[in-house]
C-alpha cells in the first residue's frame, strides 16, 4: 500500500465541477459564527457534488481568507447565497419544493439511522451557531429534525463534523437506492 500522490487522485476541474449532477441537496447555516466551519462545509459540499450552501444571518461570507484556510477553494465551485434571515431562505426553498429539514435535537426528531431519504425529493438541510442551535423561527418552519445520535456526555458535536456525518449518510442512501 501507498500514498496517493495529488496528480492520481483523478480530480476534476472547476468547470467539470459545475457542469456534473448534483446531489438535491443544500446545506442552510443559520447564524454559524465560526469561519473555520463554514469553510468546512464548503469543502464537505464540494466533496459530494450538493447543490449549494445558503448562508444566513451572521453567517459570514465568501470571499474571506479565513474561510479559505478550510475551504481550499471549494467556495469557487459550490454555489453560494446569502440571506439577512432564515425565514427568507427557507421561503425560497420550500417555493423550489425542498423538505426542510432541522438537524437538531428536538422533542419530534428522527434519529438519522433511521432516516431513508427518497430520491425523488429535493432536501435544505439547517445545521444551526456552534452554541444556540438552530433558530426556533427555523425549527417552527422546518417540516423535520434529525438528530445524530450520541452516546457520550455532551450530545453535540462541531457543527462542520456533524454537517459531514449527515451528509456522509444522506449520500451513501441516496447511492444505495
Amino acid at each position: 500500500m501507498r500514498k496517493l500522490k495529488n496528480e492520481e487522485l483523478n480530480r476534476i476541474s472547476k468547470e467539470e465541477f459545475k457542469a456534473r449532477k448534483k446531489i438535491p441537496v443544500i446545506l442552510v447555516l443559520d447564524n454559524v459564527r465560526s469561519m473555520n466551519n463554514v469553510g468546512s462545509i464548503f469543502r464537505t459540499a464540494d466533496a459530494f457534488l450538493l447543490e449549494g450552501i445558503y448562508l444566513c444571518g451572521i453567517t459570514s461570507q465568501p470571499p474571506h481568507r479565513e474561510i479559505e484556510k478550510t475551504a481550499l477553494g471549494a467556495t469557487s465551485t459550490v454555489a453560494w447565497k446569502y440571506f439577512k434571515n432564515i425565514s427568507e431562505a427557507i421561503l425560497e426553498l420550500r417555493r423550489k419544493d425542498y423538505l426542510i429539514v432541522s438537524v437538531e435535537q428536538t422533542d419530534h426528531n428522527v434519529p438519522l439511522n433511521k432516516f431513508f431519504p427518497l430520491p425523488e425529493k429535493k432536501y435544505a438541510l439547517i445545521f444551526g451557531h456552534e452554541m444556540n442551535g438552530i433558530s426556533e423561527e427555523a425549527i417552527q418552519m422546518s417540516d423535520l429534525a434529525l438528530e445524530v445520535p450520541q452516546y457520550g456526555t455532551k450530545h453535540s458535536l462541531n457543527i462542520a463534523v456533524c454537517a459531514g456525518i449527515v451528509i456522509w449518510d444522506i449520500y451513501s442512501k441516496l447511492q444505495r437506492q
